[in-house]
């Protein structure tokens, strides 16, 4: 076999499609609703530790932390909407868009606020969606 024709063999190896089937991007393992909410606990201790300062330096970190972990646990709740949950999902449980939506919008309401109720509820809202998620794992 010559130099050419095992390159082309080994090109054409390599180049054929992978032929996979799997419920999401990857198959299932990587995507977890506790990405979210180690975010969103995170929401809430800034939150905490803002109310507990006078330091006004302090109060700027942690507003800025807090908004930061904010949009991390929207990034992490759009992650699983879009990737994760399929038609079948929003068929069996018709509420799951409702949970997205306010789940997302309570991480946007925290980003402007120091209100320890915004955080807990995102966090509760984070449990249900994590509820269903985990009930479609079976």
């Amino acid at each position: 076999m010559t130099v050419r024709s095992r390159f082309n063999a080994w090109l054409d190896a390599t180049t054929t499609p992978l032929v996979a089937s799997a419920h999401c991007d990857l198959p299932c393992g990587v995507y977890d609703p506790a990405q979210a909410r180690i975010e969103a606990q995170s929401v809430k201790a800034c939150m905490e530790k803002y109310a507990a300062s006078s330091d006004p330096d302090f109060k700027v970190r942690a507003t800025l932390i807090k908004e930061e972990r904010s949009e991390l646990t929207k990034h992490h709740l759009w992650v699983l909407w879009t990737d994760y949950f399929k038609p079948e999902h929003l068929e069996k449980y018709p509420n799951l868009h409702d949970l997205f939506w306010k789940a997302t919008k309570s991480a946007g309401e925290a980003k402007k606020t120091n209100d320890v109720a915004v955080a807990d509820r995102l966090l509760g809202e984070i449990d249900a969606i994590a509820e269903i998620f985990w009930a479609t794992k079976k």
